[in-house]
Parts: structure tokens; sequence; C-alpha cells
């Protein structure tokens, strides 16, 4: 199966103007409000400063509205606040569904649980990331049950496939590293604009994704289970 894959997925990329498309029947949450989450980490100092949430309503892109809840200081008590934060927004939008890239965000947000428990419980972070109601677009959907012709399935590829452009012309996780770091050091705000509108950006990113996923066209591969 990995090998059909694998030559199906070579196929694409030696095809002039080939399609991404399905291989099994999407399974998505049906609400009115929809979250498109990511956050944003300090690896070097092990910080999670920023928390982003692009809104949709409708599924109407006029009615998108970006909130972040950034830490303006480089310390638990702030770090603690934006979660809260962050852990409040989402509370408040119930019932919603829910998206992300990887099991970064999912991964993150159970440390943070541990390390600040009087904000959320541990039952609490995996009621929230439950899959009825909040997806992992790439583990659940992209890796799982579509092919695309492009190298990789990184956000910023299969975003940039289906159009969208992010207004950094450096956009990377590296680069908002280094971003941050020249912030905390300098406090400029335009750095930290920038900060946000690379986070919102890979927000928006998420939702072109979702909206694409939800055009591609099921194609039966050789070999694989039948498509529903």
């Amino acid at each position: 199966d990995t090998l059909r894959k694998l030559h199906a997925r070579a196929q694409l990329n030696k095809t002039v103007g080939a399609e991404p498309y399905l291989t099994g029947p999407v399974d998505l949450p049906d609400t009115d409000t929809e979250l498109f989450f990511d956050i944003e980490v300090d690896p070097m100092r092990n910080f999670c400063y920023l928390h982003g949430f692009v809104e949709r309503r409708g599924g109407d892109n006029k009615s998108e509205c970006y909130t972040a809840f950034f830490a303006d200081t480089v310390t638990e008590e702030g770090e603690k606040q934006v979660f809260a934060d962050a852990w409040q927004y989402i509370g408040d939008r119930q019932p919603c569904a829910i998206y992300y890239y990887s099991k970064y965000e999912r991964t993150i947000w159970r440390q943070l649980q541990l390390k600040y428990p009087d904000v959320c419980s541990a039952d609490d972070i995996e009621d929230l990331f439950d899959p009825n109601h909040a997806v992992d677009l790439y583990f659940d959907v992209v890796k799982k049950i579509t092919e695309w012709p492009t190298r990789d399935y990184s956000i910023k590829t299969l975003a940039r496939f289906l159009g969208f452009k992010w207004r950094d012309t450096d956009p990377s996780g590296a680069a908002s590293i280094e971003w941050f770091d020249q912030w905390v050091r300098t406090q400029d705000p335009k750095i930290k604009q920038r900060i946000l509108e690379y986070n919102e950006d890979d927000c928006v990113a998420t939702r072109v994704l979702l909206d694409g996923i939800r055009l591609l066209k099921p194609i039966q591969v050789v070999g694989a289970s039948p498509i529903a």
C-alpha cells in the first residue's frame, strides 16, 4: 500500500497540471463557528508566547476575525496569562470546530496544562482536542486521505499551491523564532507586528487549505480500499 501511494504521488509530480484528489471520505464537523488555530513558541526559551485564532462564521470569509494573545513579558506569569486568555476565548465560542495543522498545538497545550494546572484540567485539554470537533488537518486529513502534486505537505506548500500568499517575504517558523528574539531584546513594535501578521497568515492558510480540501474530488487509487 505504501509503494502504491508513493507511485501515485510520483505520477502526480510528473504530470503537468495535475490536481490533488481525495482517496477516502472526508468527515468534518458541521458547525456555524470555525476557529483556525496556530501558536508561536520560542524553543530556545521554552516559552509559548502567542496563541492566534481566525474565527469564521457561517462559512463566510467576510466574517473572518483575527484574535491574538501575545505575552508582552517573557515570564511564567505572561505565558500563563495568554494561555488562560486563549482558553477562555475558545470556551466563549462553544460550540465550534477547531482546525490546526499537525500535532504541535495539542502537544504544547498539554505541556502548558501540566505547567499551569489551575487554568484547566488534563481532561479539559483532551475534550478540547476531541476529533469530533477539533481537526488536525495534517494527520487526520491531508496525510491520510489526500494526494497532492507537491514535493511536501507543509502548510506553506499546500496553501501556496491553492493560491494563498503570505505577506512576509520570509515566512517560516525558524524566522519567527529569530523575530521574537529580536523583539525580546528591542521591544520594537514593528517586529511584534511582523510576528502577528505571520501568525494571522498561518491561521488564514489553514482556512484556505480546509476550503481547498472540501473541493477535492475522490479518485480510486489502484489497490487501495474503496472510497465510500
